[in-house]
């Protein structure tokens, strides 16, 4: 394969840095865009704020529920990267694009039907839900765009081309940064100028991705095999796999959607205080996040290679190093905690409300990083139905474990919950490992 990577065995800690790295910076640009979306229509009034708050929340929803696209890709890049078949990575791509606007383009014909469900089933007010409407009528008109960024995004992770991915991702969300001023500030459109901002900003990413693609193709010297594409087999199989990928999906979508929810039934203050902390679990998957993509591509290149000493060394290097930031987390958390929560807000109540719970923000990177990394290796290694499985299992401990510890322990009863199903997405993944090592032949 013309300007393929040396083989995995060769690979050290350097290598999954340098995968790690541009991926993490790549996931912070997303809150990044969030805050400045806010803050282009924060002088306006509560209602544009709260509406924007909320059709992003509904897009996430809509978008994280089609996750798998970016998880399948990756991993059947990966490994048939690592098999050195580029026309198979080629066909990875065309059936991923092919599913992006497939489903991209029902969610334009079915606007009116997903936008009145998600607003009936969302508590606001008539002016919030009002201009809700508006934005989101406007930016369900990107989807196709960003589902096929999304997919381009797991290709480019599975071919390693991680600073690829990360100047993507600065494009689009920097073109949309730009386009919110221009349109939202300089043009007085408010929350439509926001909503076009994002369309404008992944059409031109998916410009710009379309462009990467044929520069790969060349390098790679890759060849599109209709036959392949259309294959029956092929196809039942990617399929099969984002089947129990999006079932996955949907209990991690619901677990923290029932965290919310559990927390507002105890009153505005926990509800607050839970908010703010929750910052603190987003911000750690962000770091996380990156060695578990590092282990997406280096497990499914090993395996493409049916490399097994690669494959068991990418997993213990690149679990050792996101154990080592796991730590920091605890201590950044453990120091620095009271502070963080301060520089949020200025209530002294919410402040006084959310140290009660910081402990459990500060240890939940030890029981955390399991379950990410663990992702990581099952992604890469295309196990969606072990991923699945172990999911379900997780998700009925966790609802066992909110019906038993909820009603004696309130919201300190409510975090151990929730670290419970992390530790046993972690577990349930675990104990499949030593299998997926023995069948890897």
């Amino acid at each position: 394969m013309t300007g393929r990577r040396p083989p995995l065995g060769g690979h050290h800690y350097s290598k999954i840095w340098h995968l790690a790295l541009p991926l993490i910076l790549a996931n912070l640009t997303v809150p990044l865009l969030g805050m400045v979306d806010t803050a282009v229509i924060g002088n306006l009034s509560a209602a544009h704020i709260g509406s924007v708050a909320l059709s992003s929340m509904i897009f996430s929803f809509l978008f994280w529920s089609l996750a798998f696209i970016r998880f399948s890709a990756t991993g059947l890049t990966a490994q048939a990267y690592g098999a050195d078949t580029p026309d198979e990575v080629f066909t990875v791509l065309s059936q991923t694009l092919a599913v992006s606007i497939i489903f991209g383009t029902i969610f334009i014909v079915s606007e009116q039907p997903i936008v009145s469900l998600s607003l009936f089933l969302v508590d606001s007010t008539e002016k919030v839900e009002t201009l809700a409407r508006e934005y989101m009528g406007i930016r369900i008109l990107c989807a196709p765009a960003t589902l096929a960024n999304i997919g381009v995004l797991g290709w480019l992770i599975g071919l390693q081309k991680v600073k690829t991915a990360l100047a993507l991702q600065v494009l689009i969300n920097g073109v949309n940064i730009v386009f919110d001023v221009l349109l939202a500030v300089q043009l007085e459109m408010g929350v439509n100028g926001v909503a076009w901002a994002t369309v404008i900003a992944q059409y031109a990413g998916l410009l710009a991705a379309l462009w990467i693609i044929a520069n790969t193709k060349l390098t790679l010297g890759a060849k599109v095999v209709w036959r392949s594409i259309v294959d029956r087999t092929r196809l039942s199989n990617l399929m099969g796999i984002n089947r129990d990928l999006f079932l996955r999906s949907i209990c991690v979508i619901t677990s923290v959607a029932m965290f919310t929810a559990q927390g507002a039934k105890m009153g505005e203050l926990v509800l607050a205080a839970n908010g703010i902390l929750i910052l603190f679990l987003s911000l750690l998957s962000h770091g996380l996040d990156g060695f578990a993509h590092a282990a997406e591509t280096l497990v499914g290149h090993a395996i493409g290679e049916k490399n097994r000493a690669g494959l068991r060394k990418a997993v213990i290097e690149s679990t050792k190093l996101a154990l080592f930031v796991s730590v920091a987390y605890v201590c950044l958390y453990g120091a620095l905690g009271n502070y963080i929560i301060s520089a949020i807000t200025d209530i002294k109540a919410v402040q006084q409300e959310a140290a009660k719970y910081l402990v459990w923000v500060v240890i939940a990177p030890l029981i955390s990083v399991w379950a990410f990394q663990l992702d990581g290796i099952f992604i890469g290694a295309t196990r969606a139905k072990e991923m699945r499985n172990a999911m379900f299992v997780s998700f009925f401990a966790y609802l066992l474990c909110i019906l038993v510890l909820v009603p004696i322990f309130e919201n300190h009863g409510l975090w151990l919950a929730f670290l419970i199903f992390l530790s046993f997405r972690g577990i349930t993944l675990g104990v499949r490992y030593p299998r997926l090592e023995r069948e890897l032949t």
